[in-house]
């Protein structure tokens, strides 16, 4: 996925009311942007850190730039745009990066599925083989210190009752005889492992290890970040 137009270097000051993100540019001066990550985002921005922005070219748009990348001071890329989580799978299914997901005929989008009024991110179909279901996760925690090993990241960064109910529904669908995947999109440049975040969401890790315990699948794969693009690179660990 390359940037058109190139993204644009500011210098982050604050996010605020989760959807906002004030900058600074020196020849546009302070401004507001949007922030299209309604999570937490937790360690994934500082004040002073660069802030890569998408101009959306519409003057009559109240925000018109978008948050998309945070460079943090110590040099990590972090892609905080969740809403290309998708596009960036399905690129990697494309291209054939995604060893996993290859040899179906049809790849859908936003399914509706399962008994909890759900849609699936991906739902892959071909002749002869179970439908494949699979939940997208955008991994951008990464912990430090004594607790945790170098370059842990984990999903969820808070409380996700939403994610709960996906698990459930994963569990449902291989119960039927489908494959199910939680496919854990690590958008991190400083993240090496990935695992359920139980110090965090408690629930969550405990229906995490029930679901693949009833089979479901969880991959991670590494995307490579850049100010002109980015791209699903390589498989990662799942712990």
């Amino acid at each position: 996925m390359k940037f058109n137009p190139p993204l644009i270097k500011t210098t982050l000051i604050k996010r605020h009311k989760r959807f906002l993100a004030d900058v600074t540019h020196p020849e546009m001066g302070d401004f507001t942007a949007h922030c299209p990550n309604t999570g937490s985002m937790k360690n994934c921005w500082a004040e002073g850190d660069t802030a890569w922005l998408l101009d959306s070219e519409n003057p009559k748009r109240k925000y018109r730039y978008t948050w998309v990348i945070n460079e943090t001071q110590d040099g990590h890329m972090i892609c905080i745009n969740t809403h290309l989580a998708n596009q960036l799978v399905m690129e990697g299914i494309e291209n054939g990066v995604i060893k996993e997901l290859q040899d179906y005929d049809l790849v859908q989008q936003e399914v509706k599925y399962g008994d909890e009024n759900s849609r699936i991110d991906l739902l892959l179909t071909t002749e002869n083989k179970p439908d494949c279901y699979v939940e997208i996760k955008t991994v951008t925690l990464l912990e430090s210190g004594e607790d945790f090993i170098p370059g842990a990241g984990f999903f969820p960064d808070a409380v996700t009752t939403r994610g709960q109910k996906h698990l459930r529904e994963l569990i449902e669908m291989k119960q039927q005889g489908h494959r199910a995947i939680l496919f854990f999109l690590v958008q991190h440049s400083g993240i090496e492992t990935v695992d359920a975040a139980g110090h965090i969401d408690k629930k969550y890790a405990d229906l995490y290890n029930q679901a693949r315990q009833a089979g479901v699948e969880v991959i991670a794969y590494q995307s490579s970040i850049s100010a002109k693009a980015i791209a699903i690179e390589r498989a990662t660990s799942v712990i």
